[in-house]
């Protein structure tokens, strides 16, 4: 039975799943243009379809080329280190071109301040897991239950 929710309610979640949408064109986005991250968008497009709409949630974690991205970091809390080097030269080349195509003093600091923010968080607060083929070439122990 569907309960009738009120108006704030309603249109909370249709303002949180629109902010969730707009994040998967980012992280579409991400995917093909240098320096513009794929996963925080993933992450928060995930977060913000948690708490608007189970099923786009749904839909994000079963997507083809998204899913991946997510279950990597639900299941490991974390990035492989080939993934993490890559990230962060990506986001030094992106915060090169930007501190070069701007004049303004204080945009080129704040820009590199959030570049060495962003690299701390990569590297001291996001965990780093087996690479991929690592991981798969692992042998299993033959438990029933005890697949990765």
């Amino acid at each position: 039975m569907r309960r009738n929710r009120p108006l704030g309610d309603r249109a909370r979640r249709v303002f949180l799943a629109g902010l969730g949408l707009l994040c998967v064109i980012l992280a579409g986005l991400g995917v093909i243009v240098p320096g513009l991250p794929t996963t925080v968008f993933l992450i928060a497009a995930s977060f913000l379809f948690t708490r608007s709409s189970p099923l786009l949630e749904r839909a994000l974690r079963r997507n083809r080329w998204f899913g991946p991205y997510l279950r990597r970091l639900r299941e490991d809390r974390g990035m492989p280190r080939r993934a993490k080097a890559a990230a962060i030269a990506m986001m030094w080349s992106a915060i090169g071109l930007s501190c070069v195509a701007t004049d303004a003093a204080a945009v080129q600091a704040a820009t590199v301040l959030l570049g060495c923010l962003g690299t701390a968080t990569i590297l001291f607060y996001v965990r780093t897991s087996p690479s991929v083929a690592f991981a798969a070439a692992r042998p299993s122990s033959g438990l029933p239950g005890a697949e990765p």
